[in-house]
């Protein structure tokens, strides 16, 4: 289970309220086809366990009786009883299987439904959510949690239910042919055996939450440490990091270990309890044979009546462990399903109808705590078609105001139009729609070169996803590739250099077409040369376009028709390039600062 990023992990999580929600996966309204395949599954469950109880059982104990008698001029009859036992042994081991074969499909199904359903949901989270979780942690719950259905659905159809209709029926032949004594030592059997697994379950599940829970941990060790790959290799810390999984590691190893020797003591009690059970009940009938009551067969029928039931009543306690298990993964996705989407569209929110692409920033505050406020008043005008540059220190809140736009957060106070209309009033999906961005860190999936530029746009074709290379500069790049367009690259985008990463983004930011563009320090990591070839092609596409400029190197934003200022969350300057050194203000020290060190930078060459 995961650690605090959720809940504390519990083995007394409430199973009732949890098996509530669990309960429509086994039922799908509308799906008349699954439905029906559980009725199926039923009748054969039935069938299965009728044949088991009166046709087996009675099969063994009538040969058992005419073989008892000697006469062996029945010995055809005893035959047929023999073949029948055998065949009804197979009857139910083919109703079985049937029965798997023709239920699978529900379980699949509730599987992908609940699976689409999380996944679905967690793309629905806030930023926040995501920055404050660990990766690893939430695809382990999901993965348990999803896991967890159809092995519930197949023991609470399959086990419990029909374990329940082969005690009432063998209850009631041992009424029928053995009497109450029979029948309330049979009862009282069952219920300390189901006390007892209950009990000793209880307390192992308190051991299997805290391996679970160092289980998640050392996973999400591993997938941080593994995903940070570069920065490990920076400091040389590949050996503090194979320490620190290996601390993890141990702990769940000595968790483990405590859970496998619970898991014998509870296999002892069943089998006392069990095996008591069957001496008790078998001495009952021997003694009733040496009073005449009874046949030889009987000790045979009994036994077999018996050894029947303790096999699902064996199964009981993995299976009630199982669905404890189950419940405590399912609740930890749940809890997943029903965090909060911080942000959500308003009260019928209308799509964004963008005609020129004015975007106002209107007295906009913002914090992302309560009491640290990063945004204090910004106050912004971008005309259709211009190109606003955003400059300033480290933490003057300039990516935030790119956040901000696609509403990644709501607004303190203030607020954000695009044409006059109110972004919080809008729906998210036709607001990202209008929106492209090129951010400072691009970050590409784990595919190909051809996948991640037509990621941009849904939809597109070939030769729309050359045109987007070509208009980012890229095309040549990809075409001296052996694999072209289906080059790999890798985790992250790994495989490529940094300007190649930023020509891709560029790539499927032009595929997207946007009206409105968002450069988020889109050169930063770049060297010299390879941000002047960037800055020819990022100029060339903000042509046409709305375009919000966010920059620390300011000779890429020289060009911007308006250079706003930000220190400390407010506006400390605005103007143009030229008018703003001349103003020799806070824009004017950082450009002759930078030039200073582009003048080091040189010399030390």
């Amino acid at each position: 289970m995961p650690p605090d990023i959720y809940t504390p992990t519990s083995s007394e999580r409430p199973m009732l309220p949890t098996l509530r929600r669990f309960l429509p996966y086994l039922w799908p309204a509308g799906e008349t086809g699954l439905k029906a395949r559980i009725v199926v599954a039923m009748l054969l469950v039935a069938a299965s366990k009728i044949i088991q109880v009166y046709v087996v059982a009675y099969a063994l104990k009538y040969a058992v009786d005419r073989m008892a008698h000697g006469d062996r001029s029945a010995v055809w009859m005893v035959m047929a009883l023999v073949a029948g036992y055998a065949g009804a042994r197979f009857a139910t081991t083919l109703f079985d299987n049937l029965r798997n074969a023709v239920f699978e499909r529900v379980g699949q199904d509730a599987t992908r439904r609940l699976a689409s359903s999380v996944f679905r949901h967690l793309h629905e989270l806030s930023l926040r959510f995501h920055l404050e979780r660990r990766t690893g942690a939430v695809t382990k719950v999901v993965e348990r949690g999803t896991k967890s259905i159809d092995t519930m659905l197949y023991f609470m159809l399959f086990n419990i239910a029909p374990t329940v209709l082969e005690l009432l029926l063998v209850l009631n032949i041992f009424r029928g042919s053995f009497g109450w004594p029979l029948v309330a030592a049979t009862v009282v059997m069952v219920a300390a055996y189901i006390w007892f697994t209950r009990w000793v379950t209880d307390w192992r599940n308190a051991l299997r939450a805290r391996m679970n829970d160092l289980d998640t941990g050392a996973v999400a060790h591993a997938v941080d440490s593994l995903l940070n790959f570069e920065t490990v290799k920076y400091f040389n810390a590949e050996d503090r990091e194979a320490r620190r999984y290996e601390r993890a590691v141990s702990l769940y190893a000595a968790a483990a270990v405590k859970n496998e020797t619970s898991l014998a003591w509870l296999n002892i009690g069943q089998a006392f309890i069990t095996n008591a059970m069957m001496a008790g009940g078998m001495v009952f009938v021997a003694r009733g044979w040496g009073q005449a009551r009874f046949t030889p067969g009987d000790v045979v029928f009994i036994s077999t009546l018996l050894s029947q039931l303790f096999r699902p009543l064996d199964l009981l306690g993995m299976v009630y462990r199982t669905i404890r298990q189950g419940v405590i993964d399912m609740a930890a996705m749940f809890d997943l399903v029903d965090a909060p989407a911080e942000i959500v569209d308003a009260p019928g929110a209308q799509a964004l109808v963008v005609g020129s692409g004015h975007v106002r920033f209107e007295d906009v505050r913002f914090a992302y705590d309560p009491g640290r406020l990063i945004l204090k008043g910004i106050d912004l005008d971008i005309p259709a078609g211009t190109t606003l540059a955003i400059a300033g220190t480290s933490g003057a809140g300039k990516s935030t105001l790119a956040r901000l736009m696609y509403r990644f957060y709501d607004l303190t106070g203030g607020r954000i139009t695009i044409d006059g209309q109110d972004i919080a009033q809008v729906t998210q999906t036709s607001l990202r729609a209008a929106i492209g961005i090129v951010p400072q860190d691009t970050v590409l999936f784990n595919d190909t070169i051809g996948y991640n530029i037509a990621y941009g746009r849904d939809g597109a074709t070939e030769a729309e996803i050359a045109g987007a290379a070509q208009g980012a500069a890229i095309a040549g790049f990809i075409g001296r590739q052996a694999d072209g367009y289906a080059t790999r690259v890798g985790e992250r985008g790994l495989k490529l250099s940094g300007g190649e990463k930023q020509r891709v983004a560029i790539a499927r930011t032009l595929l997207k077409n946007p009206p409105i563009m968002i450069l988020d320090e889109a050169t930063s990591a770049l060297d010299s040369r390879t941000e002047s070839e960037i800055m020819e092609t990022l100029e060339q596409v903000e042509r046409g376009r709305t375009t919000i400029v966010i920059a620390h190197r300011l000779s890429t934003i020289v060009h911007a028709d308006q250079i706003v200022v930000l220190e400390g969350g407010r506006i400390a300057e605005s103007g143009t390039h030229a008018g703003l050194l001349r103003r020799g203000g806070l824009y004017a020290e950082m450009w002759m600062r930078q030039a200073r060190e582009r003048e080091q930078a040189l010399a030390a060459e």
